[in-house]
């Protein structure tokens, strides 16, 4: 399936908030403006503005338009409500970032596995772990389990690139909704391998089940980020 049309306006004006083309509180351009330059409907770019203003990083003002209220930090931060990929946060934070896979693996789902990921036993799973990098440093350990049936040929090459780039690029996925468990667990031994955790012996770890938008859970993931470079966003709204 393309990408929509509104998703497409919504990750352009997206990027220019956070390159600063549009500064914090200012006005973005009218919705007549934006109809012409977009060539689209009103409808179009309201749902890409809404969209815009779920996230945090606008607000409608009534009788004077949508200002711009998203102010860049400098310390690397992920998104609570939103589902966004390493690659895309690190190019949010404006940091170069790699991975490197680890371990890449294709099993089968026992009766533990089940109790911790939530694929059935006897589920055909590829299991791979990651290392993603930020500036050169290793923040996060990646555990990722993926169903296989639907992603046969994910490869090394394409977890060390984007996944999700790939599902939704490639593979023409509609990734819907993730339900996320946030922790702070005891390290462990891969996480003493692989980042540099000095005098800490805990870790934030996020855990989260990933949905199509068939209903099909593809992903379970855990993610465990090193203390000193962790901060979740979250932007909320009293009803």
């Amino acid at each position: 399936m393309p990408k929509a049309k509104y998703d497409i306006i919504y990750k352009d004006l997206k990027n220019k908030i956070e390159s600063e083309e549009y500064s914090f509180q200012e006005f973005l351009p009218s919705e007549n403006t934006l109809v012409t330059e977009y060539s689209c409907s009103r409808n179009t770019i309201r749902r890409a503005m809404a969209d815009l203003i779920k996230e945090g990083y606008v607000q409608a003002i009534q009788g004077k338009g949508v200002v711009n209220i998203f102010q860049p930090v400098e310390q690397s931060t992920f998104k609570i409500g939103g589902i966004e990929s390493f690659k895309e946060s690190a190019i949010r934070n404006h940091q170069v970032y790699s991975t490197k896979v680890v371990h890449f693996q294709y099993v089968i789902a026992d009766k533990k596995t089940e109790k911790r990921t939530g694929f059935l036993e006897g589920t055909e799973l590829i299991y791979i772990q990651r290392i993603h990098y930020f500036d050169g440093k290793p923040l996060i350990v990646n555990h990722n389990y993926f169903l296989k049936e639907l992603m046969p040929e994910l490869s090394v090459e394409v977890a060390e690139k984007s996944i999700y780039e790939y599902l939704e690029n490639t593979l023409n996925m509609t990734i819907v909704t993730s339900k996320r468990i946030m922790t702070v667990e005891k390290m462990n031994k891969i996480d003493s391998t692989y980042l540099d955790l000095k005098d800490y012996n805990c870790l934030a770890v996020v855990s989260s089940q990933t949905y199509n938008s068939d209903g099909i859970m593809f992903e379970y993931t855990q993610s465990r980020h090193h203390p000193d470079y962790f901060r979740f966003i979250d932007i909320a709204t009293r009803k």
